[in-house]
């Protein structure tokens, strides 16, 4: 089949099938540049469900560029809280600034500018391209790594490699609508090729699939390694008050609120006596011992924290989880 026939199919089934995602309802050029710009952030490991009300309520705290270079972190903290990986925020904010030291207020339309900006690396580059700027590129997420693993029936580790997928990426061609074009063959990923139990009866490509004529839809699975961590979070508690410090010490949730911690080792974890709770961050398994054994003592850079209170103050998920597990012991 074509390569022009099988964008006219994908096309269709978009045309008639797309999601009302509130990034893609821009008025403006330079409105659909910061969308796509924020969405990409956002986006990054966080499942679309997710994202949506995070996204409606950043967008109307921080309608464009300029306001998003001059917030204060406190106040994009707030609109982001909840969302988790808390970096991406930061670089955000980085990136917006950049655009206006650098680029004159406008979001660049190459490969080379857009990866020199803070948190944005080949996929969201090339996404933005796409997305915002209507260049005939694919971006290589999982969800068109899903749908090339299953149109070619890819198993083995050289077949699933980026490199090979990025070769396999041909079998799309390209569109004049090259913005809904990568998004329709990501959405067709999303929405029908999901990772479980396929929708292949809905799916344009059904008939170029070689998973459904073998009818084995199992995904070969990426290696991926998790860091096992120990740690101890050493918890100070004063009349319903507890002592957070703002970390400076370890290279997740930097600058945010967390429990005074330290990294200890395996033996040292496996011996404890104290209340223990495991908790995933990123690619690290964190293994954390609650140590509730200690005084109250000032720390530089503390914050006590009145449980009554916890609502109101930004906070990752990372130390409320921790806080809600001391609360019920």
């Amino acid at each position: 089949m074509k390569k022009e026939n099988i964008s006219k199919k994908i096309l269709f089934w978009y045309d008639n099938n797309r999601r009302i995602l509130p990034w893609r309802k821009f008025k403006s050029k330079k409105n659909k540049n910061y969308y796509t710009l924020v969405s990409e952030f956002m986006l990054q490991q966080t499942q679309v469900r997710t994202v949506i009300p995070y996204f409606e309520n950043f967008i109307k705290k921080i309608p464009n560029f300029k306001k998003l270079s001059n917030i204060n972190d406190e106040q994009l903290m707030k609109c982001w809280q909840g969302l988790g990986y808390y970096s991406r925020a930061r670089n955000l904010k980085k990136t917006a600034k950049k655009i206006f030291s650098n680029f004159k207020g406008k979001l660049p339309n190459n490969l080379e500018d857009l990866k020199s900006l803070p948190g944005i690396g080949d996929y969201t580059a090339n996404a933005i391209l796409a997305i915002a700027f209507n260049k005939p590129v694919i971006p290589l997420d999982g969800n068109i790594e899903r749908v090339l693993k299953r149109l070619f029936y890819l198993k083995k580790e050289n077949e699933i490699s980026k490199n090979n997928l990025n070769k396999k990426k041909s079998f799309f061609g390209f569109s004049k609508r090259s913005d809904d074009y990568a998004q329709a063959i990501m959405e067709i990923g999303a929405t029908i090729c999901k990772p479980i139990s396929p929708l292949c009866d809905k799916c344009p490509l059904q008939k170029n699939c070689i998973s459904f004529k073998k009818n084995d839809f199992k995904i070969k699975p990426k290696n991926k390694f998790n860091k096992i961590k120990y740690f101890e979070a050493k918890i100070y508690n004063s009349n319903d008050k507890y002592l957070l410090i703002k970390n400076n010490k370890f290279n997740f949730l930097r600058n945010l609120l967390i429990f005074p911690m330290n990294e200890v080792k395996k033996d040292q974890f496996k011996s404890s006596i104290d209340k223990k709770i495991n908790i995933k961050m990123s690619n690290m398994d964190m293994k954390i011992i609650l140590n509730k054994n200690n005084r109250n003592k000032k720390i530089k850079g503390d914050f006590m924290l009145d449980k009554y209170n916890i609502n109101k103050i930004i906070l990752p998920s990372f130390t409320k989880k921790i806080f809600k597990t001391i609360s019920k012991h």
